[in-house]
């Protein structure tokens, strides 16, 4: 094999190894990278730096979560910080807890010794799969500095199964 024939193999080599290696990291992290889209906000009530921010914060974000499967209930931690109480929409669907809401602009200014805080906005829909039934009966919520914790009591196998009679034709 010639020089140039050795110097293509090791490109397609190390090029394997990159693309293999964001493939796992891409595998790896999906679940917690979160698009977030425009909030339902009109451009018209947004100042021109807030409209600005908002701009800029459309795209992904990471909302890190946690699944804590005890032997009677299933817990849920989702960060979410900058959040309300109320902003949260959050259904059992299929064998999924999806958690859908909406963060609003937050911007802090100040003149001497200049300071700012931004953080990133839009609307979200973050779907975790749960690894056993549960009973939306029973289940519980809170938000608190910034973490999301829902606890949902586990369904025993017996009422998981669900039977369909067949009918004569």
């Amino acid at each position: 094999m010639s020089n140039l024939q050795h110097l293509r193999q090791g490109v397609s080599d190390a090029w394997e190894s990159i693309l293999g290696g964001w493939q796992r990291l891409y595998a790896r992290a999906s679940g917690a990278i979160t698009p977030f889209t425009p909030g339902s906000r009109s451009a018209e009530d947004l100042e021109r730096d807030e409209h600005e921010l908002e701009a800029r914060s459309i795209g992904w974000g990471v909302m890190a979560a946690e699944v804590f499967d005890d032997t009677d209930r299933l817990v849920v931690r989702l960060e979410a910080p900058g959040m309300d109480r109320d902003s949260f929409d959050i259904q059992v669907i299929d064998d999924h807890l999806v958690i859908r809401g909406e963060k609003g602009i937050q911007k802090e200014l100040s003149r001497g010794r200049y300071h700012i805080a931004e953080c990133a906005y839009g609307r979200f829909e973050r779907a975790i799969p749960l690894p056993g039934p549960v009973s939306t009966e029973g289940a519980r919520a809170t938000y608190e500095h910034g973490v999301l914790r829902v606890e949902m009591p586990r369904l025993s196998s017996a009422h998981a199964q669900r039977s369909i009679n067949v009918e004569a034709g």
